[in-house]
């Protein structure tokens, strides 16, 4: 009964013939339920990271939280590229284009290598001037904190893009399994290396960024490796890896430049954001990065149900069927409302349960259940529509719509209400959080919109 309620829940009204339907409920369900269990493991580490910092004093709390801002800007950056690469290959692979698959895979490996590369360089020579420029007001034991963690996780730049590339391509395939249990091996050393790093060492901010540093390298080792196997849809190739191949790079760079704008742009408002939450005082700054923490935990079913869209809406584009991208842009739109209520509610229900393992002050802890309860309202309810849809509208080739919607709602909208409410009407990190899902609404909007006019379907990627 529970079974037939889920059903009617996400099954859209109109109907699409079962020898169109390429991914079956089977098929969704077997490549959901991993990408939440990577994601969920990510979170789960996070939040781990934070609380064992937090035992080296607030101090190292808020640096950690301010240099990650500065380094999520280029993780999005490298991100970006694999996720256009990923676009690229799904629709070759919907296509039976297996020679142009492999083709494309391997330059995304040869991007993510040569732009990781230039990123780390950048940061190892001019990150510690750019902290001083962004957050000249820090007290110093948080500048000190700030400055020894970026220069570590700055090393992992390249493993980071590596893994992500390879990441992207086995989720193209519907292998998340295989993400999954190298994501897993990846943070179980992770947490290892934390724990020793704070507890053992007492290394502060260094105790956490070493473990993320070797275990980023861990995990680019093994899903390269992985990704070079010739029992799978497409299979990367070392000499198309190392040689860079004009045409499919343009048609690459056609989908992830404005993909990497559009990410990297909110990466940076996040940035200018947290240079205004970094005025604040310590206690909101710490409020603030475990409270993005939490939020990261309610995201993760919106994370993994973008990858879905991007693998589903890819396919069928690829494979010239715009009736069944329609229909599976409702279905699976529908399907992620559904998770993502019963997800967030769960995590809502649970942050009380962890904030005493915080080693944080209450009114730290106050403010960090209001900012997420705010948080998972909106991310249950509007987010499935700014989050996942726009990967499919993305997966389709409408990748200028969603680059200029986001540039206008979170670069323009969220940075204009979030200095409105926390700055000029003195609401601090909660204003913070109000401009967020304000943003979110209004991004939502123009999702709906876009989709219901059909013009997505007029653009073309391969």
């Amino acid at each position: 009964m529970v079974t037939d309620l889920f059903q009617r829940l996400i099954e859209p009204r109109q109907r699409l013939p079962e020898q169109r339907q390429i991914f079956t409920d089977s098929m969704l369900k077997a490549m959901i339920i991993p990408l939440l269990i990577e994601q969920l493991l990510q979170m789960v580490v996070g939040l781990a990271d934070t609380m064992m910092v937090s035992y080296a004093g607030e101090a190292v709390v808020a640096g950690v939280g301010l240099d990650t801002m500065v380094c999520t800007v280029f993780i999005y950056l490298f991100t970006a590229v694999s996720a256009g690469g990923s676009v690229v290959v799904a629709q070759y692979i919907g296509s039976r284009n297996r020679e142009n698959g492999n083709l494309a895979a391997s330059q995304v490996f040869h991007l993510a290598g040569v732009l990781s590369l230039v990123c780390m360089v950048f940061m190892l020579a001019f990150g510690s001037s750019l902290l001083e420029f962004m957050y000249p007001s820090t007290e110093e034991l948080t500048m000190e904190a700030c400055r020894t963690y970026m220069w570590i996780v700055a090393l992992s730049f390249p493993a980071n893009a590596v893994y992500n590339a390879g990441a992207a391509i086995c989720r193209t395939m519907g292998k998340t399994a295989v993400t999954m249990k190298v994501s897993l091996a990846a943070n179980l050393l992770n947490v290892a290396g934390n724990a020793i790093g704070i507890f053992v060492l007492h290394a502060g901010a260094a105790g956490v960024a070493w473990p993320t540093t070797l275990s980023w390298y861990f995990a680019a080792v093994v899903m390269t490796a992985l990704c070079f196997r010739e029992d799978q849809e497409v299979k990367v190739s070392l000499q198309q890896m190392l040689r860079p191949d004009a045409p499919m790079v343009k048609r690459i760079l056609g989908v992830a430049i404005p993909n990497s704008v559009e990410n990297t742009l909110f990466q940076a408002a996040k940035v200018v954001l947290g240079m205004l939450i970094a005025t604040f005082g310590t206690s909101q700054i710490a409020a603030n990065t475990t409270g993005q923490t939490f939020w990261s935990l309610a995201a993760c079913m919106g994370v993994a149900m973008s990858t879905v869209f991007i693998t589903v809406i890819g396919r069928c584009t690829g494979a010239k069927d715009d009736e069944a991208a329609e229909w599976y842009m409702r279905k699976l739109t529908r399907l992620s409302i559904v998770l993502a209520v019963v997800w967030n509610v769960l995590v809502m229900v649970i942050t009380p349960l962890l904030l005493p393992l915080y080693d944080l002050g209450s009114d730290t802890k106050r403010l960090i259940l209001i900012i997420v309860a705010i948080h998972n309202l909106f991310s249950a309810t509007v987010q499935p529509f700014s989050m996942p849809l726009s990967s499919g509208l993305r997966a389709a080739g409408d990748v200028k719509f969603t680059m200029w919607a986001s540039i206008f709602c979170t670069v323009i909208c969220r940075t204009l209400f979030s200095f409105a409410l926390a700055k000029w009407l003195n609401m601090g990190v909660i204003g913070i959080t109000l401009a967020m899902v304000m943003d979110w609404c209004i991004k939502a909007g123009l999702d709906i919109w876009r989709f219901r006019s059909g013009k997505w379907k007029n653009r073309q990627v391969i």
